[in-house]
């Protein structure tokens, strides 16, 4: 009866990593739902990239009057600090069920389907299309034209970073597994959950290898077509946790007090570290250059405060939201599995999906945080929406 139950929860778990389980069987609806609510901050970070949250760094940018939306910019650096990190852990869960299943040889091929191709068909493609959005950008600052557009310039990862980082990952899992010369699960036992002091030694140990790794590859520094390269001790450890949160059993096992404290951990690196890492100041958010020494190459110490800063978020929210979905969202309706089934295929798409939005929206008269309002409530539905038309061309759905 063992053997037997646990060949159905591999089964659950592989048919929730692609996305596409429905019913009740599955005990990880939470996890789908809060890989749903990731999905829909992605579409409202990269809809404040259009409306200047990082300066001219996106396709299609409108600036705010000042150059920068304070409140964007902050909107981004707080989403960059934890939302990716999630994601790989959320990666990390479903992939020794998926490794179980299938074996070294299945599983690497079907990453390579799942991962590769849409990775080649953003940059071949949707990367180039998107990129179609600078047309429009206003002439002060310099917008793409026809004599300056080449195509081979735009062949690029974009946001398929995290596709391509996660395929590496895959392969390293691989590599460890056929070392350890394992294809099943080890013990049923369910070993003790990290307790409060092995999760503060946790977030000690990502911010002190964070800011060294910073020291030579600051935050916003691209490297190898990776953006966000200097969060790689974040994206890999997280990736690492999400094995072992599977094989013990952490998702369903973390008591709702882990929750609170991962929640106001969050709240308290929020409310004292990220204004000083910000501003220079505490309890400051002024918006002036000091910021870019939470950047600076070589190390500074608001870029140590910084690090302990995104740290802390990232384990904190991780915590919190598993929690939270766990205890009042673990149910799927019918709208629900709809979202979960399309939403990696909304990752996607969903770049040029945002730019040509807001380019079609250029010529609306509104305030800005309005207009990146207005812009984010449209973007959401019309991603899901296009992400559905997409999944009907033949043999899509079976990558996407």
């Amino acid at each position: 009866m063992g053997a037997t139950n646990r060949k159905s929860e591999l089964k659950d778990l592989a048919a929730a990593e692609s996305g596409t389980l429905q019913g009740s069987r599955s005990r990880l609806l939470f996890v789908d739902n809060l890989r749903i609510g990731l999905m829909i901050l992605v579409i409202w970070h990269h809809v404040a990239m259009a409306y200047g949250a990082a300066g001219l760094e996106f396709y299609y940018v409108e600036l705010h009057p000042d150059g920068f939306s304070r409140s964007l910019l902050i909107f981004v650096l707080g989403n960059q600090a934890w939302f990716m990190g999630a994601f790989f852990l959320i990666a990390g869960y479903f992939t020794p069920a998926s490794f179980d299943m299938k074996g070294p040889g299945r599983f690497l091929w079907s990453r390579l389907l799942r991962l590769g191709i849409p990775l080649v068909a953003y940059a071949l493609l949707l990367n180039p299309l998107a990129m179609l959005g600078n047309f429009f950008v206003e002439d002060y600052l310099g917008p793409l034209t026809w004599e300056t557009y080449e195509y081979t310039d735009y062949v690029r990862m974009g946001p398929m970073w995290f596709v391509a980082m996660l395929l590496i990952f895959n392969f390293g899992y691989a590599a460890w597994r056929l070392a350890r010369k394992t294809r099943s699960a080890p013990s049923e036992a369910k070993p003790s959950l990290p307790g409060f002091p092995a999760t503060a030694i946790f977030v000690l140990a990502l911010a002190g290898a964070s800011y060294l790794l910073r020291t030579e590859i600051p935050v916003g520094d691209e490297r190898f077509g990776f953006p966000s390269l200097a969060y790689l001790p974040q994206y890999l450890s997280f990736f690492v946790v999400g094995t072992l949160a599977y094989r013990r059993d952490w998702f369903r096992r973390i008591p709702v007090s882990m929750g609170w404290a991962g929640f106001a951990t969050a709240l308290s690196a929020a409310i004292f570290l990220f204004p000083l890492a910000f501003s220079g100041k505490m309890f400051s958010l002024e918006l002036s250059e000091a910021l870019s020494n939470a950047f600076a190459e070589g190390g500074h110490w608001q870029a140590a405060v910084y690090a302990a800063w995104d740290s802390a978020m990232a384990v904190g929210l991780c915590f919190g939201l598993v929690v939270l979905f766990r205890q009042l969202l673990d149910a799927q309706g019918s709208t629900r599995r709809f979202l979960a089934r399309h939403s990696y295929t909304v990752y996607v798409i969903h770049i040029p999906v945002v730019v040509f939005l807001a380019v079609m929206l250029r010529n609306v008269e509104m305030e800005h945080l309005l207009k990146f309002g207005m812009a984010g409530v449209i973007a959401v539905p019309l991603c899901f929406g296009v992400a559905a038309v997409v999944r009907k061309v033949p043999y899509v759905s079976k990558v996407l």
